[in-house]
């Protein structure tokens, strides 16, 4: 008898975050056949990490490091994704979903998680620009923005989201102040106590708070200048950050007629109350009365949504307890359950010890432990957290469980035989609430060999990452694999790290990048977003005049030749050499910002001048009119040269030594339109008094009496690393063939996205010195070499694209 496989369900997903795609993940993994899927999200971006976001700001992770399910899991899973594309209908008689740009899918199921919106209070000035929320890519991407040209910051808000978003604009080097409403800080994870001791550790980090302070207006005429509180004071700001919490997002289900209360009310499985072929997950949904902003709630919500999808009507989701950790470099918080006694039956047992800056709460109710909070030492915390949630009974161990595991005799002296002794069921991975069973089972059931591997299919050291060291340790004991040693891997599609694939470039003789991928062994045909670049300079340094540049392998800006800004239009910086202009540039400039209609002209720190607001359509015609006046692309989009800083030196200057602005100008002459592994900016200041910041450049020149002092490896930023001494020199030219052979150096020898700071503290200053000091024929060869690459790089890429239709391929209109 043939047998006809039954005809996949429709399933129709609204929403791409992290919720609907655990869920769907979840639901893969048990019926990876039955459904045929389509996912609407309303950002343009894949499914991404919303908790690293804070990792981004802060600078310690960049935004393809965030990313769950990358554009091809979506493929592999047959999933059709529409992207940047929100649903906004719903209707439930013809079962069908509408998005904003016509597109309408039919459904048999249909899974709503269309997350959160922040919580905004209707504040006079909201509107204005240079305010802005920390919820999604954009809100990150525009923060970072304005930390580069902005200098102080107020964020409303001092719970988790707030003090993650002031600390992150700190390490982007702005001054930043938190306004929050409450006595203390986060006083929904923290009692009084160590609320105070987070606000003392994060003032003296540079932070300045005002609790007890109402909001009551944004100041500002034409962008934020500040806010004023209700006692009347005035907290100056050039960034308004709004973090004050998030609200379900309902409008969709409202609309659509289902039951909707604080969120989208949802059974025990999942289902709406009012449509069974409906389900909700995620921050949009309310469950017994609750609704839901942290991950570890949501991820069993995807499990009980995707079991029942998958067939299993016995599924149900339970509130599980919560924990919460602060992710703020340096300064250690977690709390879990009940902050303090809520009856005279409750028993709080506290241990601060101030000098240490460590402090301990455990709320205990009928020999259980209901509540912890902790603050400097958290290490602690997972077992707390499992004696709550497993509500274990704590009478042997009453008088010693303020001491911690260590001090109740639970736990071995050695970490890995701590590790070892725990039960399956200890959760390991608070983030993505994967427990060490899972962890163990799946390294063991898979064969799996690497944190990457582990990663990928548990979850586990996915997120925050301050669970991996335990997740490495389960892998060393489970698969008798030892922590990686050895140069990193450039990325996840080879094995190779840099140093050894710019070798095999060489040695191999190896001229495009498809023919690297295939002889070293790639393991995507493609590659991805963080090698192709790389190959792509790697091969442009090794054969130059030769190599054929592939500007589908560069980042967006490089391959517009212009900065984009958040509001999709561009920043165009015309090059001005050493900071010298002239009446007939700054003409061209005005006549352009005012034909364009500019909406800012602003002088960078590189001594030139940015116009920002420029529509995409018309830049070929702004370049072509800045061309006309003689000027080029200043290449600040660029991985390469961008700026020659300059002081008058001592063709004005009463203290200046030596003509800095022409041998800036000469320097700059010389460089621009190099291409390096990071951008670089030189400096030349006339004289010690180093007006031209020379000593944070990565090259650095200061005259002096008997002539030039030179030193690299500097940089400001986030990390400010001042330079180290190279060598003195007592000509021009000597100057320009040191900077050449030590620019050369660097694109020789750093791997891409290496600024010379690192490089330098990497390879030791000695081995630069050596090469390029004391080396003389070596450093001749490495100049010649920096010249004859000039030779190819020195086009303006202004020129090139103005005046043809080439600039209509490099990107696709939007």
């Amino acid at each position: 008898m043939n047998m006809m496989s039954a005809p996949r369900r429709r399933l129709v997903v609204v929403g791409n975050g992290m919720a609907a795609m655990r869920t769907v993940s979840e639901l893969l993994s048990r019926a990876p056949q039955r459904y045929d899927i389509t996912v609407f999200g309303a950002e343009p971006h894949p499914n991404y990490d919303r908790i690293a976001l804070s990792s981004v700001l802060a600078g310690e992770k960049s935004l393809e490091q965030i990313v769950i399910n990358p554009l091809a899991w979506y493929a592999e899973n047959g999933i059709r994704l529409i992207a940047g594309d929100p649903v906004v209908a719903i209707d439930r008689a013809a079962r069908t979903v509408t998005s904003a740009a016509g597109h309408v899918a039919p459904y048999d199921k249909l899974l709503i998680a269309t997350g959160s919106r922040p919580l905004v209070p209707p504040l006079p000035g909201l509107r204005l620009p240079g305010v802005c929320t920390f919820r999604d890519i954009a809100d990150v991407e525009a923060m970072i923005a304005a930390a580069e040209t902005q200098r102080r910051a107020v964020v409303i808000g001092g719970g988790l989201l707030g003090l993650e978003a002031a600390w992150g604009l700190k390490r982007r080097g702005m001054g930043v102040a938190v306004v929050h409403l409450m006595p203390t800080l986060m006083e929904r994870q923290l009692d009084e106590a160590a609320g105070q001791m987070l606000q003392r550790a994060l003032d003296e980090r540079g932070i300045a708070f005002f609790t007890n302070g109402q909001t009551e207006e944004i100041l500002g005429t034409d962008r934020a200048e500040g806010v004023r509180l209700a006692d009347g004071r005035e907290v100056p700001a050039d960034l308004v950050v709004v973090a004050i919490g998030i609200r379900p997002n309902i409008d969709l289900a409202r609309a659509a007629d289902l039951e909707v209360n604080r969120g989208i009310v949802v059974g025990d499985d999942m289902a709406t109350t009012a449509d069974a072929d409906i389900h909700a997950v995620g921050e949009c949904i309310e469950h017994r009365g609750q609704v839901f902003g942290l991950v570890a709630p949501i991820w069993e919500q995807a499990k009980a949504c995707a079991a029942q999808l998958a067939g299993d009507a016995t599924a149900a989701y339970v509130t599980p307890p919560l924990s919460t950790r602060l992710k703020i470099t340096g300064i250690d918080v977690f709390s879990a359950g009940a902050l303090s006694a809520a009856s005279e039956e409750d028993e709080e047992v506290v241990l601060q010890d101030r000098k240490r800056g460590t402090y301990r709460k455990l709320v205990l109710r009928d020999d259980r432990l209901v509540g912890a909070v902790l603050y400097g030492e958290v290490a602690d915390g997972p077992w707390y957290f499992r004696l709550m949630r497993e509500g274990t009974d704590i009478g042997a161990i009453r008088g010693r469980l303020i001491m911690g595991e260590a001090a109740c005799g639970l736990t071995a002296a050695d970490p890995k035989a701590a590790l070892a002794a725990l039960p399956d069921s200890a959760e390991i991975c608070g983030c993505n609430g994967v427990c060490k069973g899972r962890i163990t089972g799946a390294i063991a059931d898979l064969k799996l060999t690497t944190l990457d591997a582990v990663r990928a299919h548990t979850k586990a050291s996915a997120s925050c990452g301050s669970c991996t060291p335990q997740v490495e340790a389960l892998l060393a004991m489970t698969a008798g694999v030892a922590a990686p040693t050895g140069p990193k891997p450039m990325c996840k599609c080879t094995t190779h790290g840099h140093d050894a694939v710019r070798r095999a470039i060489l040695e191999q003789d190896l001229r495009t990048i498809p023919q690297v991928m295939q002889r070293l062994g790639w393991r995507s045909s493609n590659g991805c977003h963080s090698c192709r670049p790389a190959l792509n300079y790697y091969l442009l340094c090794a054969w130059p005049g030769e190599y054929v540049d592939d500007a589908q392998s560069r980042f967006v800006n490089e391959r517009m030749h212009a900065n984009i800004q958040k509001d999709g239009t561009y920043s165009v910086v015309p090059r001005m050499w050493g900071g010298l202009t002239n009446p007939r540039e700054l003409r061209a400039i005005a006549d352009v910002a005012d034909k364009y209609a500019v909406r800012e002209v602003k002088v960078t720190g590189g001594q030139r001048i940015d116009l920002f607001g420029v529509k995409r359509e018309d830049l070929p015609a702004v370049w072509r009119e800045l061309n006309a006046a003689g000027m080029v692309s200043g290449h600040a989009y660029a991985k390469g040269l961008r700026t020659v800083k300059t002081c008058v030196g001592s063709t004005w200057c009463r203290f200046g030594t030596q003509d800095s602005t022409g041998m800036g100008v000469k320097l700059e002459k010389m460089t621009w339109g190099s291409w390096h592994p990071h951008k670089v900016k030189l400096a030349v200041s006339g004289c010690p008094r180093n007006c031209a910041e020379a000593t944070i450049k990565d090259f650095g020149v200061v005259a002096v009496d008997s002539g030039w002092e030179l030193s690299v490896g500097g940089n400001g930023g986030i990390h400010v690393r001042a330079t180290e001494f190279l060598c003195k020199v007592t000509s021009e030219e000597e100057v320009l063939e040191h900077c050449g052979a030590f620019l050369q150096l660097y694109r020789e020898e750093a791997h891409y996205l290496e600024r010379t700071a690192p490089w330098v503290a990497r390879v030791g200053i000695d081995h630069v010195r050596q090469r390029v000091a004391e080396d003389h024929e070596g450093r001749r060869a490495l100049h010649e070499r920096f010249l004859y690459a000039q030779r190819f790089a020195q086009v303006d890429p202004w020129a090139e694209q103005a005046g043809s239709d080439a600039f209509k391929t490099l990107v696709p209109a939007e």
